[in-house]
């Protein structure tokens, strides 16, 4: 069995507790010889932290991967102190055929209560990427639905602005160099024309997206499926008035909506979402 021994030491506190890179060498090569495993190679990280995997003998060993059957460290810390960088490499050591040793640690995925131990870890940080998620997605629902009407067009949830617009204090405003690129595009799709015809006029007149790449059926796609080009933003399935200058009425923009879902043949891939016109409001009155 070949071993490639990782030893690692980002403090001067660790090295004065019995974690200096001489320390952690000598036991490993130690153990190796209890084992009755060869050396590979040793490969030092001195002064790197543990939460990044820019490490560059870290990234040199997994480089190297052929020349090795397994990784041993002295503790799991050693080579990741963040869960789901720990999972990634091991994901990449399980499509290799490769193994991992922490030498005082019951973690040994030569045997199976190794292997045991890394499946309960990897579920560990499965529920804690979840449960991150999860308070990610409560805390901006959060948000969104407390933007009340006092506060329409003043704040926009964080989102990068969508070409046409820029922000200025929190709030949309108007880039008029994007809008009325915009605008052409659903006046474009209204009379008839396709996305893919779109996007060819667009590039051929030289005309790119703010980032100055082509367009091309996704992002235009993207742009008539958007809301905020006739008063609203939107976020999951909450709508947010907003006060800047917009291409077309709420109606207009319902009928390009119908009129996309018209050209779709297979009609359980048809989702259309509209959005409140005038007449609803008054309706509502």
């Amino acid at each position: 069995m070949r071993a490639a021994i990782y030893v690692r030491v980002s403090t001067e506190e660790q090295a004065n507790e019995g974690y200096s890179i001489g320390a952690q060498k000598e036991m490993l090569q130690d153990y190796c010889l209890v084992e009755g495993w060869d050396v590979a190679g040793v490969y030092e990280d001195d002064g790197y932290s543990g939460r990044s995997e820019k490490r560059p003998a870290y990234q040199r060993m997994m480089s190297e991967m052929d020349t090795w059957d397994l990784i041993l460290v002295i503790k799991m810390d050693r080579i990741h102190r963040n869960s789901r960088n720990f999972m990634n490499m091991m994901e990449v050591l399980g499509r290799h055929g490769k193994m991992f040793v922490s030498q005082s640690e019951a973690l040994d995925t030569t045997n199976a209560l190794g292997r045991f131990v890394v499946d309960m870890i990897q579920r560990l940080a499965q529920l804690e990427s979840e449960q991150i998620g999860e308070r990610t997605y409560m805390g901006m629902r959060e948000k969104a639905e407390t933007l009340g009407d006092s506060q329409s067009g003043k704040r926009t949830m964080g989102f990068t602005p969508p070409f046409g617009y820029s922000l200025c204090e929190g709030q949309l405003i108007v880039d008029v160099d994007e809008l009325p690129v915009v605008g052409r595009m659903f006046r474009e799709y209204e009379e008839g024309g396709s996305i893919d015809m779109i996007a060819w006029n667009l590039n051929k007149e030289g005309i790119t997206t703010r980032r100055g790449n082509a367009w091309n059926k996704r992002n235009i796609s993207t742009i008539l499926h958007n809301p905020v080009y006739a008063g609203y933003m939107r976020w999951d399935d909450i709508l947010i008035r907003h006060k800047a200058e917009t291409v077309l009425s709420a109606e207009e923009f319902n009928s390009v909506q119908n009129l996309m879902a018209s050209r779709v043949r297979d009609p359980s891939k048809r989702n259309v979402k509209l959005i409140p016109t005038e007449e609803d409001f008054c309706s509502n009155v």
